[in-house]
């Protein structure tokens, strides 16, 4: 009597690798961390982090670094999300280190590249050893380059050149003193998978995800909501367009494109037919330069 074959979906496949990883790095290390902005990668991450220690509670932090310049409907979707899982929540506030003087403001008014000393102070004071991150290849060639276990120095930058092999899955936990682990879970999922996952998953997310319509003013084919974090410049004419984001982050420099898109179906449907990448659409830092994330990543940016 023969068996029919033995499959899994290359959903599941990618689940299990994650929650295997995030089983390992609780066994390895003593003060891991889930680095969480309401965006749908850490939002993802999250489910993944109750799957894999249900049915007991999530053993590790999550922890926000906030710009201040956040959408409210990710805030609100922060605060609800962590309750209902009674996860703690560590807040490291970017807004708290310049009124510190740990950091001072660029002149753009654009927090993300200040967000990076803000984190590391944050790493230093609660003794994290190892953080979940939601970065995936696909993003960005910078992030292309990482390893599931990005190894950090103790001044908890990266050095693209001096990563550890990954063979067979075998991820190399050995840390010295101060120094740490960023570890990406999703590194391997693309933008189609984790929408595919949501919607198998069922998973809630925060509704500028999906189409609505906002005020916005096109800076350089970016389209910029505007807010208090972005005021206008002048000779600047605002108007009302249908957009949804593909990525959350700093009000000040993440913009939406135009879409229709106002259910997950469709968004897959949109997501599925794009060439170009989510970064390369809607994060007006990254055009700094070619190289804007890799430089802020050896600085020990996410």
């Amino acid at each position: 009597m023969s068996r029919a074959p033995y499959r899994v979906s290359h959903l599941d496949a990618l689940e299990a690798e994650s929650l295997f990883i995030m089983r390992e790095v609780v066994a390895e290390f003593e003060r891991p961390v889930l680095l969480f902005s309401g965006g749908k990668d850490s939002i993802v991450m999250l489910r993944l982090a109750e799957k894999a220690f249900a049915p007991g509670r999530i053993p590790f932090p999550v922890m926000h670094v906030d710009t201040g310049h956040n959408f409210p409907e990710v805030l609100a979707y922060r605060d609800r999300r962590v309750s209902e899982l009674n996860v703690q929540l560590i807040v490291a506030s970017v807004q708290e280190a310049i009124d510190s003087g740990l950091v001072r403001e660029s002149g753009d008014g654009m927090r993300n590249r200040i967000q990076t000393p803000v984190l590391l102070d944050a790493v230093e004071k609660y003794r994290f050893d190892a953080l979940f991150g939601g970065a995936r290849r696909d993003e960005e060639k910078a992030r292309a380059k990482e390893r599931v276990f990005s190894f950090r120095d103790d001044f908890g930058q990266w050095d693209p050149r001096n990563q550890r092999p990954e063979l067979w899955a075998l991820y190399n936990a050995r840390i010295a003193p101060g120094e740490s682990i960023r570890v990406f879970p999703l590194s391997n999922w693309t933008e189609l998978d984790v929408w595919h996952y949501i919607a198998r998953e069922g998973i809630d997310l925060p509704d500028i995800y999906f189409a609505h319509d906002r005020e916005v003013v096109d800076r350089n084919g970016m389209l910029y909501a505007i807010n208090e974090f972005l005021p206008l410049k002048a000779g600047e004419t605002p108007f009302v367009e249908r957009v949804r984001y593909r990525t959350v982050g700093d009000a000040s420099c993440t913009a939406a494109v135009r879409s229709d898109a106002d259910t997950i179906d469709k968004v897959i449907d949109e997501v599925a037919a794009t060439r170009i990448t989510e970064r390369g659409a809607t994060r007006g830092d990254d055009k700094v330069s070619e190289a804007a994330m890799e430089d802020r990543k050896r600085e020990g940016y996410f």
